[in-house]
């Protein structure tokens, strides 16, 4: 009859470590699904984030600051020429070398994102009183050389930047897209350090769905295709 507890016991002992190995394989498990998901939302390049972890906290900052968030937008100047001319490997250390300084200057309290290709964004709390400085430090900051291999590499960086205050609103899309056609402005016409958007930038016609600006566009009086 005394055997009977001590049976009970082992097979109870048997269950909790089948249970406890079960669990701790799922936690296993759910941490490495995590970490795939979060290295997913993660440009593998530069290490900044993607367009979807961008647009979440962008969006988030609007809700929550409203005129005080500011979204930038950032194009490379001359980048194919370079992959052209210095081959890829300088044209991804000058990625690298943008990635970095832009998150150097977000801090953290912003955020730093590569979009696509040579395309890059941030969004921050910048009080519209400090917005004139911060963009001046930003255009100083991409603008200086990148050593490559001993080599100077010159940098070259179109910026617009966009807020609920020049643009009266919140909406995420509109404000980028404010953001997005003020630096092609700036693109075009190449004077000043930074653009800063107005509601006519939100507005701003495409061609093929492509802003104005880029490569292989040009003005047409019938575009009038929404950006994406």
């Amino acid at each position: 009859m005394g055997s009977a507890p001590r049976v009970h016991a082992l097979f109870g002992q048997r269950a909790l470590l089948l249970t406890t190995a079960a669990l701790t394989g799922w936690t296993v498990h759910a941490l490495a699904l995590h970490r795939r998901l979060a290295a997913a939302r993660r440009d593998p390049l530069t290490g900044l984030h993607a367009r979807p972890g961008y647009v979440q906290h962008a969006t988030r900052s609007l809700h929550r600051h409203g005129d005080k968030t500011m979204l930038v937008f950032l194009d490379a100047v001359g980048f194919k020429a370079v992959n052209d001319r210095l081959g890829h490997d300088v044209g991804n250390a000058l990625i690298i070398a943008i990635a970095s300084r832009l998150q150097q200057w977000v801090g953290d309290d912003g955020i730093a994102a590569r979009l696509h290709g040579d395309e890059f964004a941030a969004a921050l709390t910048c009080p519209a009183a400090d917005r004139t400085r911060r963009l001046k430090q930003l255009h100083h900051l991409l603008h200086q050389p990148v050593d490559v291999d001993g080599q100077a590499v010159d940098v070259a960086v179109s910026i617009g930047a966009s807020s609920p205050s020049d643009l009266h609103s919140r909406d995420y899309t509109y404000v980028l897209r404010g953001a997005e056609g003020a630096m092609y402005e700036h693109k075009r016409e190449g004077t000043g350090l930074y653009r800063i958007a107005t509601p006519d930038h939100a507005g701003e016609p495409t061609v093929n769905g492509r802003r104005l600006g880029r490569t292989g566009t040009t003005a047409h009086p019938l575009a009038s295709e929404d950006l994406r």
